[in-house]
């Protein structure tokens, strides 16, 4: 019998139902409530960072984190080529210019890569990095911690502090990754660089159907991240604005159900690691398949599984989709390398070549919280 697995689906059977409700009938249901300032807090207290401002999403959190960090008009920021192209957008809504580096086997930024373009490709003078060729000034880099594994922070930021770097962490898919060991030991993915961004699309391990999360330990910007997601008022009762604001803050509704589903964070990981342990078990008895790992100094949140095809498997990546897809399961590929898209094609990129590796050869599968070892079994049968 041909079962439905989706890719990755919300897990809503905690308290989700009785916070809403709460918020629906007390007529909290907009920007303002108490559900807004208590999920900031808890986020803040999960993740251990100082402070936390909610916004409308990952992307709108992006944005506001590159204006954070004084990118302007004309300035250049490193991002990864290798990810969904929210983490970069954020960049040209801004005037801003990408320059694309290459990944690393753990599929974020290449901190070789990244610093050999800052050695030889750049100029360090007066404290700023100028780019030789576009002699534009680079103020930043995005890091995003893909799939939930945890980039390799420790060089990102040594290269990052000799060239006075700004540095984001897009954590949007990283929610509950952090470090066992090294420098970091403890530090949460998006508490390590100057500001981090979450997401809770409806695909990511907690969801408020929409939303999103900054965080930072510098209270300066916090305390600004809130004054732009607040269209800038500078006095809120005469309605005096100061700057070009942002109407980014998340709704009450959204964040009573963020609250149910932190609670309920630390069992979704559970469920996800036991699931992705079995895949990987299996799947290494499959001649032409494994699954990536993730980094063996982090507690990954396990957000998404990558299976590499090997040209020795049976099925080519898109074949393998088409066949799962025919049986109910549905998985996708890793996204399309952002220096490849139209508007991106005039951006420089530097020495892309593992990003092309893992493109043609990734595929995502089932992942859900929800998903059981039945499921997970299921799959498993139409790989082998």
């Amino acid at each position: 019998m041909t079962k439905n697995i989706p890719l990755s689906v919300p897990n809503l059977k905690g308290n989700e139902l009785k916070y809403v409700s709460n918020a629906v009938e007390t007529e909290w249901v907009s920007s303002g409530g108490p559900y807004v300032g208590q999920f900031e807090k808890n986020i803040a207290k999960y993740v251990n960072s100082k402070d936390a401002v909610s916004c409308q999403n990952g992307t709108a959190g992006l944005h506001i984190a590159l204006q954070l960090c004084n990118v302007l008009r004309n300035d250049e920021v490193i991002v990864p080529t290798l990810t969904f192209i929210a983490a970069v957008n954020p960049v040209k809504y801004i005037g801003a210019e990408p320059v694309f580096m290459d990944c690393n086997d753990d599929l974020s930024i290449d901190p070789v890569k990244l610093h050999d373009f800052c050695q030889h490709e750049c100029i360090y003078q007066d404290n700023q990095l100028i780019n030789k060729k576009t002699k534009r000034q680079i103020k930043a880099i995005v890091v995003v911690h893909v799939f939930g594994n945890m980039s390799d922070m420790e060089k990102i930021m040594r290269i990052a502090n000799l060239y006075k770097l700004k540095v984001i962490e897009d954590a949007t898919e990283a929610l509950g990754t952090y470090y066992i060991s090294g420098a970091y030991k403890g530090r949460h993915a998006g508490t390590i660089g100057d500001v981090g961004v979450y997401s809770f699309n409806g695909n990511k391990i907690i969801t408020t159907g929409g939303g999103g999360m900054i965080v930072s330990n510098d209270m300066n910007l916090i305390s600004r991240a809130k004054h732009l997601t607040t269209q800038a008022k500078a006095d809120e009762l005469y309605y005096i604005h100061d700057e070009i604001g942002f109407n980014y803050r998340m709704t009450n509704l959204q964040a009573a159900l963020g609250i149910a589903q932190l609670e309920q964070l630390e069992a979704f990981i559970k469920i996800k690691k036991e699931n992705y342990e079995l895949y990987k078990i299996e799947i290494s008895k499959i001649s032409g398949l494994n699954i990536l790992d993730f980094n063996k100094n982090t507690r990954p949140n396990y957000w998404f599984y990558a299976l590499y095809v090997e040209p020795n498997y049976s099925f080519n990546r898109d074949d393998l989709i088409k066949h799962l897809s025919s049986k109910g399961i549905q998985t996708r590929p890793i996204w399309g390398l952002i220096n490849d898209q139209k508007p991106y094609l005039n951006n420089q990129s530097y020495k892309i070549q593992k990003a092309k590796q893992y493109l043609n050869n990734v595929v995502n599968i089932p992942c859900s919280s929800n998903l059981t070892k039945e499921d997970v079994e299921y799959v498993l049968s139409y790989l082998k």
